[in-house]
């Protein structure tokens, strides 16, 4: 059988929806988990599944912003992550989101949320993940020593672990626009290929396990059937939302240059 995870903080939020409606959703967003960085268009239509039947769920909502954040849904993810923002009052996909501005063409955007009141509320992994992001708006707009900057005064959490790597990677990629190659090449020779691939398997008491297997079918016509899906939290009978009404542009934008990568590989782990 298979068998997925999901934490006891997902868990608690569905805690408002019926029992019978819990674990679908459920259910689907350990579906929109596993499959985000290797199917992420279906990884998509599972966590808006999820949000047609749950749609004031912020753990739902955050699945949408992120799958839709995967697959270059930029002004759909911006509106999501918004919505999260109000039910949680959580700014922890703040760098997501100015890198969304970058994906719409609005690198001043992204600097400007960068400059916010609201990031300065950031631990210090999501500030790294944020200068990573004001780089590449750096680079969109052209300034290359800017953009160098921006990576040069990471907190230290920058510089351990994976998340370091995507630094010196990220700065690689600017020394080799600036057409520094050489200091480039050393950088890069640094990172450890063996370190990215590397993942923690512990087991926690905190996680709730689905059987995928079990259901497999209904789960399947969760994704394919929008007809057949509950049109709101089946606990109080109230109707899913709407999209977060935004002054934003539905067009999206083409992937944004250096840097989206690094940002949105950072934000997907949840």
């Amino acid at each position: 059988m298979t068998f997925s995870q999901l934490d006891r903080a997902a868990r608690g939020r569905l805690r408002t929806l019926s029992k019978e409606t819990a674990e679908v959703v459920g259910k689907h967003l350990v579906m929109a988990g596993r499959l985000i960085d290797t199917e992420p268009e279906l990884a998509y239509e599972h966590a808006q599944a999820a949000v047609r039947r749950a749609g004031r769920v912020d753990v739902v909502r955050e699945a949408a912003g992120l799958t839709a954040y995967r697959t270059g849904r930029y002004a759909e993810a911006l509106r999501e992550l918004r919505t999260v923002r109000r039910l949680n009052g959580s700014s922890e996909h703040l760098a997501i989101m100015a890198d969304c501005e970058r994906g719409l063409g609005r690198p001043e955007r992204a600097l400007a949320l960068a400059a916010s009141d609201e990031a300065r509320t950031l631990d210090d992994v999501a500030r790294t993940e944020l200068a990573i992001v004001v780089s590449g708006a750096r680079v969109d707009l052209g300034e290359l020593d800017a953009a160098l900057a921006a990576l040069g005064h990471v907190p230290a959490a920058g510089t351990r672990g994976e998340l370091g790597l995507r630094v010196l990677q990220a700065r690689a990629a600017v020394l080799e626009l600036l057409g520094r190659t050489d200091e480039a090449a050393e950088l890069l020779a640094r990172v450890d290929a063996s370190a990215l691939g590397s993942a923690l398997g512990e087991d926690d008491e905190d996680v709730v396990v689905y059987d995928l297997a079990e259901g497999a079918d209904d789960l399947a016509e969760g994704v394919d059937d929008v007809d057949d899906a509950p049109t709101g939290d089946v606990s109080s009978g109230d109707p899913a939302p709407e999209h977060a009404p935004t002054d934003e542009p539905d067009a999206e934008g083409a992937p944004a240059s250096d840097g989206r990568d690094e940002a949105r590989d950072a934000g997907a782990d949840r």
